[in-house]
This record gives structure tokens, sequence and C-alpha cells, in this order.
């Protein structure tokens, strides 16, 4: 076991909540082990003035502190899920993916209106394909405005009159304590979440056993499970957390039930299924339900977006 672990995490509230409650696991579990946390800025971070769909590429969020990784600056990281990209650099592995919060989208409006009860033309302020596209098919009216910086920057920029109503995680709201500034959680009906949304991932070196063997513990079951299931849709599908698409697992004994979407980005065409089956072809599940969207019109949509196989391609 080593005496001293390094943290690699990003520098938002957010963030450092995260990677303190992981500090705090790891230090109740281990009490004479060195925990410290390394923060470093992504290229997410430092580009705020674009959307991150028109950034591209995969990790924006994770690059650099898998580099830090590689480089042995860090001992693991801590990553949101939904900001993993579902392929790893080599010698790099995802050890343990936490117990999840909440799932769901929630809506903070500026004079707590819910959502369908905001005025024609509100603006609604969410920097996700996936959500804007959702939000659109349920109400054409509205004017997406594209919307970047930290959770408590967003929740500001509403608050001083930017927007009738932002879009976000409720995970991340919860667990900065401001759960009292939401109006209300969106059904995954509505609004399907983002891959992973809610879930936090443990990301190591495959070669280092120690550090392997002491974050173990955080590994919950059913939420791998479900997250696991999810990441394989999404990489059939060759898509990044930036584009419309949405899946949310649910595990029940046994049994893993997987909703999946792929929208346009205006909202016009969402293609929507599900699919079920054992725990133990989660990775089959994701697959066949990405196949099965594929089929159904999701190729159209994607191909415009960038190279994905068609239907029977995988």
């Amino acid at each position: 076991m080593k005496e001293k672990l390094i943290i690699g995490t990003r520098s938002s509230a957010l963030a450092l909540w995260q990677a303190e409650w992981v500090k705090a696991e790891l230090l109740r579990k281990y009490p004479g082990v060195e925990v410290r946390l390394e923060r470093i800025k992504t290229t997410g971070d430092k580009i705020l003035d674009v959307p991150l769909a028109k950034v591209g590429g995969k990790g924006l969020f994770v690059k650099e502190i898998e580099e830090a990784l590689e480089d042995g600056r860090v001992d693991l990281a801590v990553h949101s899920m939904k900001d993993v990209p579902t392929v790893f650099p080599k010698g790099l592995h995802l050890k343990a993916i936490t117990k999840r919060e909440d799932a769901r989208d929630a809506v903070i409006s500026r004079n707590g209106v819910r959502l369908k009860d905001l005025p024609k033309g509100a603006s609604i302020g969410t920097s996700s394909l996936r959500r804007q596209s959702q939000i659109l098919n349920m109400r054409p009216d509205f004017q997406i405005q594209s919307l970047r910086g930290n959770l408590d920057t967003r929740i500001r920029k509403l608050e001083e009159g930017a927007f009738d109503a932002v879009i976000l995680a409720a995970a991340g709201i919860k667990r900065l304590g401001l759960e009292g500034k939401i109006t209300e959680l969106l059904d995954p009906e509505a609004s399907l979440p983002a891959i992973g949304q809610g879930a936090l991932g443990i990301e190591t070196r495959i070669e280092d056993e120690d550090v392997n063997d002491m974050v173990a513990f955080f590994n919950h079951p059913d939420s791998s499970v479900a997250v696991r299931a999810e990441r394989a849709f999404l990489e059939r599908l060759n898509g990044g957390c930036q584009v419309p698409i949405a899946a949310h697992a649910e595990v029940r004994g046994d049994v893993v039930k997987l909703i999946g979407l792929v929208a346009s980005v205006d909202g016009k065409k969402i293609v929507k299924d599900s699919a079920s089956g054992s725990r133990l072809d989660v990775e089959d599940i994701g697959v066949d339900l990405a196949e099965k969207l594929l089929g159904s019109g999701a190729w159209e949509i994607l191909k415009d977006l960038y190279e994905v196989k068609p239907p029977g391609g995988a």
C-alpha cells in the first residue's frame, strides 16, 4: 500500500468537491496515508467563449489530467463520467465507477417557472446539444443560447438575467448543496440524461497494482453496470459528450434496461428505443441498442455530424 497518493482533478468548485470526497473516503479507509490534490487546467476549462460542439474532439475535460497520470505526476484521476471518452490512452483504465447520484437534468428558472410554463420564445441556457435537441422537440419556440462556465458561473448568469432558465445536471447541483435552487427535475422521458451522468469515475495506471487495490472499494456494482451499458451504446455510435446522443440504464437484480436516443440538433427528429438483458451481457445490450437506433434513422442524423459506421458495420 502506498503511503502517499496524489489525485488529479480539475479546478472547478464541483470538480474539487468530487475530488475532496474521494480524498475523504480514502483517508477514512486508510487513515495513515497522505492524500493531496493536484489541480489541472484542461482544454475544456481554457476555452470558454466557444460552444463545446464547435471545439470538436473528445476528452476536452480529461486529456491534461490523463497526461499527468501517464507522467506519474498523479496517482489517480477523478472525473465526471459524462466527460470520459470511451477509449483510454495506452496504459490507463477506469478502475472504479462510484455510486450514482441523481442522473436527471434539472431546470433552474429565474422566477421559479416550470419549463412547460415559460413564455413563448423564452431563452434557455445550455452547453449541451443533447439537452438542446430534446428541449426544442418539446418546445420549438424556445431560444437556445450557449452557456459555458462552471456550475456556479452558469447559475449566476441566470440570476443576472441573461436567460429565463438554464438546464444543468442535477447531480452537480446537489453535490454543491444548491438543490434549493432547482425549479424542477426533468423526467428522463422528457430529457434523457447524458451517458454516465451522475456517476464519478476513478482512472488509474493499469500497472499500478497498489493504487488499483486501494481504490477498488469505490466501485459500485449496479452503477458500474449501468454506466458500462450506456458507454457501450455511445462507443458503437462513435459519439462524445457534445453530440445529440443520450442513454440511461437501470439495473434491477440481474436485469439491465437501457433507453437510448439520437436526435437532430434542431430537435425535429428523435430516434429513441430501449433494450433489456442480463447484467452479464451489459456491453452487448449497449451495442445492440445502438444498432437498433442506427437502423431506425440515427445513422442518417449522425453521418452529417461525424464519421460513424452504418447499421451492421460495427
